[in-house]
C-alpha cells in the first residue's frame, strides 16, 4: 500500500510544557460536563463543602470562647463553660468530617461518571475516524490519551474543582472574620498566605511540568522493555544481552534523574510555605502578646486568631495540588479533546439510504486516487466491472496498489475522482453500516482476536449458527484442524492467534470473511502462507462457496487468481494488462514474465531480468 501521508497535527505524545492559555477553556470544558451530567450530585458536594468549611471555621471562635472563660472565671468555676465547649467542638469536627465526606463521595462520583462518559465518547470517536488516520498515528499514543489522559482530566473534578472551592471558602470567611475582629492582627497572620501560595503554586506547575517528563521516559522505559520482549529471540540469537541492558539503564537513568529533580523542588516549596508561616505565627504571637500583656486584647480573641492561622495551613498547602492537577487536566484534558473534536473524513452522506443491491454487480467508473490532496496518485483511471457469479483477478508488484483498491471498496478510503458503484448506487451514497455488511473483505494479515475459535469465526455475525460456523471452517480448510484441538470450536487461539500458524491463522481468516455470506469477497493476497495443496482445496472450496457472488482475489502467486474471469495486472496504480490468463500469455508482456518466473525450473532469473529481455527483444524487432 502507498503512503498514507503525514500524520494529523496532533499534539505530540510526549509534552514537556503546559498552554496554560489553554487552561480556562479545557478546565471550563471539563467542569461544565461533569454539571450537564449530575447537576444535582455537583450542587450537594458543593453545598457538603460549604458546610465542612463553616464547621471548621466554628472551632476557632468556640476555642477563644473557652480560653476567655477560663481567663475571666478560673478553670473550676468554668468547668461546665469548657464541657459544654467541648462537645460543641466534638460536634463541629463530627459534622467537618461528615460533610466532607460526603463531598468527596459526590465529587469522585461525578468524576468517574465523566471519565465514563469521555471513555466512551473517545472508543467511539476511534470506530468512526478512518484508515488515514489510524494509518498516521501511533496506536501507543491513542491508548495513552485513552487511559492516562483520561484519568487526568477526570482527577481535576474532585482534586482540583472541589478542593479550590473549599481553600476559597475557607481562605474568604477566615480572612473575613480576622478583618473584622482586628485588621492589623490580620495582616501579620495571613502575611504568609501570598508568598506560601505563590511558592506552591509555582511547584505545582513545574511538578506537572516535570511529571510529563518523567512520562515521557517512562514511556521510552516502555518501549524498550516492549522491544526487548517481543524480540527476545533475536536479543538471545545475536547475544546482545549487554547493549539491551545497557540501553535499558540509560532509560531508567535518565528517569531518576528527573524524579531527583522533582524531590528538591517539592522541598524547596514546601520549606518557603513553613518558614512564612512560622514567621507570620511568630509575627502574630509578638505582637498579639503584647496586647494581651497590655489588655488591649484578651487571650482568647489571640487564641482565636492562632486557631484560625493552623485551620488555614492546610488548604494553603492544597494549594499546590490544586494547581498540578489544573496543570494536569489543561495538558491531558487538551490531548483528549483533540482526538474527540475530530471529525470522521468517512461517514454517512447527509440522507443516506441503505444499500439495495439484489444483483450485487461492482463497477469502478475511471476512479483515481491519492492518500493526501495534491499528493501523488495511488490510482490512475482504474475502470472494471464484476458480478455475481465472476471473479476478477488482480496482479502486480509490491506498491503497485492492489490493497489500496481493495480498501476502497468497503469505503476505508474514499476515491478522488470517479466512483464505485454497487447495482448502479454509488458507494459514498449509502450507509456504512449496509455497505460493509454487503462487502466481504479477508486481508493478508490474519488478525485473531484473543477468543475462541467460534467467536473469531462468527466476528461479522455474532448470532451466526453452529453449521455455517463449521461450514466456513470447512470452506477454508480449516474444520478438520480445529475437530481435533480438545476443546474444538471453544478452544481459545491466544493474543493474536499465538496459538496457531501462519497458515492456520491465514484460513481463520478466510473463514471468518467467509461466514457472513457477504454479497461481494475480496481476497487481499489472503493464500499467501498457505502452502500449494492448502490452496487449491481451500480455492476449490471458495469458488464453490462464492458462485453466486462477484469475487475478487488479490495475489502474487497466479495460480491463485488463473481460474479468474478477466485479470488486472497492476503497475504504480495504472491498469498495464487485462485479459484472460490465455489471453494474458499470449500477448507476452507483463503478466507472461511473472508466469514464466513463477512456473520456469530456472528461478534465478529474476522478473526484472526477464523484461529486460522481452524488451530487448521488442527493440531488435
Amino acid at each position: 500500500m502507498s503512503d498514507p501521508g503525514p500524520a494529523p497535527a496532533l499534539s505530540p505524545p510526549d509534552p514537556v510544557s503546559i498552554d496554560l492559555a489553554a487552561m480556562p477553556r479545557v478546565l471550563r470544558r471539563i467542569v461544565g460536563k461533569a454539571l450537564r451530567l449530575a447537576p444535582g450530585r455537583v450542587s450537594l458536594a458543593f453545598a457538603a463543602s460549604l458546610f465542612a468549611a463553616l464547621a471548621s471555621l466554628s472551632l476557632p471562635r468556640l476555642l477563644g470562647h473557652a480560653v476567655e472563660e477560663v481567663q475571666r472565671r478560673g478553670a473550676l468555676d468554668a468547668r461546665q463553660d469548657l464541657l459544654v465547649t467541648a462537645l460543641l467542638a466534638i460536634a463541629a469536627t463530627t459534622l467537618r468530617g461528615a460533610f466532607t465526606a460526603t463531598a468527596n463521595y459526590q465529587a469522585e462520583w461525578v468524576s468517574q461518571k465523566v471519565a465514563y462518559v469521555y471513555r466512551l465518547e473517545f472508543f467511539r470517536k476511534l470506530q468512526a475516524l478512518p484508515f488515514a488516520f489510524h494509518d498516521a498515528v501511533h496506536s501507543g499514543d491513542l491508548i495513552t490519551r485513552g487511559m492516562l489522559d483520561m484519568e487526568g482530566a477526570r482527577a481535576f473534578i474532585q482534586g482540583g474543582m472541589m478542593t479550590c472551592l473549599t481553600v476559597l471558602l475557607l481562605l474568604v470567611v477566615a480572612a473575613g472574620q480576622m478583618v473584622a475582629a482586628d485588621p492589623v492582627m490580620a495582616a501579620i497572620g495571613l502575611a504568609f498566605t501570598p508568598i506560601a501560595g505563590a511558592a506552591l503554586a509555582r511547584m505545582g506547575i513545574l511538578l506537572r511540568v516535570t511529571w510529563l517528563q518523567v512520562q515521557r521516559l517512562m514511556s521510552r522505559l516502555t518501549l524498550t522493555m516492549e522491544e526487548n520482549l517481543q524480540g527476545i529471540r533475536v536479543v538471545r540469537a545475536f547475544s546482545a544481552k549487554a547493549f539491551e541492558m545497557a540501553k535499558f539503564d540509560a532509560a531508567a537513568n535518565a528517569a531518576l534523574t528527573v524524579s531527583y529533580r522533582r524531590i528538591v523542588m517539592r522541598f524547596r516549596a514546601v520549606s518557603v510555605m513553613t518558614l512564612s508561616f512560622y514567621a507570620s505565627m511568630g509575627g502574630l504571637l509578638f505582637y498579639g502578646g503584647h496586647k494581651v500583656a497590655a489588655g488591649e486584647m484578651t487571650a482568647g480573641r489571640l487564641t482565636e486568631f492562632l486557631t484560625y492561622m493552623t485551620l488555614l495551613q492546610t488548604p494553603i498547602r492544597q494549594i499546590a495540588m490544586i494547581f498540578a492537577s489544573a496543570a494536569r487536566a489543561t495538558s491531558s484534558g487538551g490531548r483528549l479533546f483533540e482526538i474527540l473534536d475530530l471529525e470522521p473524513q468517512i461517514a454517512d452522506a447527509p440522507g443516506a439510504t441503505p444499500l439495495h443491491a439484489p444483483r450485487g454487480v461492482l463497477r469502478f467508473e475511471h476512479v483515481d486516487f491519492a492518500y493526501r490532496p495534491g499528493g501523488p496518485l495511488a490510482l490512475s483511471d482504474i475502470s472494471f466491472e464484476v458480478g455475481p457469479g465472476k471473479t476478477l483477478g488482480i496482479v502486480g508488484p509490491p506498491g503497485s496498489g492492489k490493497s489500496t483498491l481493495a480498501n476502497l471498496i468497503p469505503r476505508f478510503y474514499d476515491v478522488s475522482a470517479g466512483r464505485i458503484t454497487l447495482d448502479g448506487q454509488d458507494i459514498r451514497e449509502v450507509t456504512l453500516a449496509s455497505l460493509r455488511a454487503h462487502v466481504g473483505l479477508v486481508q493478508q494479515e490474519a488478525f485473531l482476536f484473543d477468543a475462541t475459535v467460534t467467536n473469531n469465526i462468527a466476528y461479522a455475525d455474532p448470532w451466526a449458527e453452529e453449521v455455517r460456523i463449521t461450514e466456513a471452517a470447512r470452506t477454508a480448510q480449516i474444520h478438520d484442524y480445529i475437530a481435533s484441538l480438545p476443546d474444538a470450536y471453544e478452544t481459545r487461539v491466544g493474543e493474536r492467534g499465538v496459538a496457531l500458524s501462519g497458515g492456520q491463522r491465514q484460513r481463520m481468516s478466510i473463514a471468518r470473511g467467509v461466514a457472513p455470506g457477504p454479497g461481494v469477497m475480496i481476497f487481499d493476497d489472503s493464500t499467501a502462507a498457505i502452502d500449494a495443496v492448502t490452496e487449491k482445496k481451500v480455492r476449490d472450496a471458495l469458488a464453490e462457496a462464492t458462485r453466486s457472488k462477484a469475487t475478487i482475489i488479490i495475489a502474487h502467486r497466479l495460480s491463485s487468481l488463473m481460474h479468474a474471469d478477466e485479470i488486472l495486472v497492476l503497475e504504480a496504480g495504472r491498469i498495464v494488462e487485462r485479459g484472460t490468463h490465455a489471453e494474458l500469455l499470449a500477448l507476452s508482456g507483463e503478466y507472461a514474465d511473472l508466469f514464466a518466473l513463477q512456473t520456469r525450473s530456472d528461478q534465478g532469473l529474476s522478473i526484472a531480468d526477464a523484461r529486460m529481455r522481452r524488451k530487448l527483444a521488442e527493440a531488435g524487432s
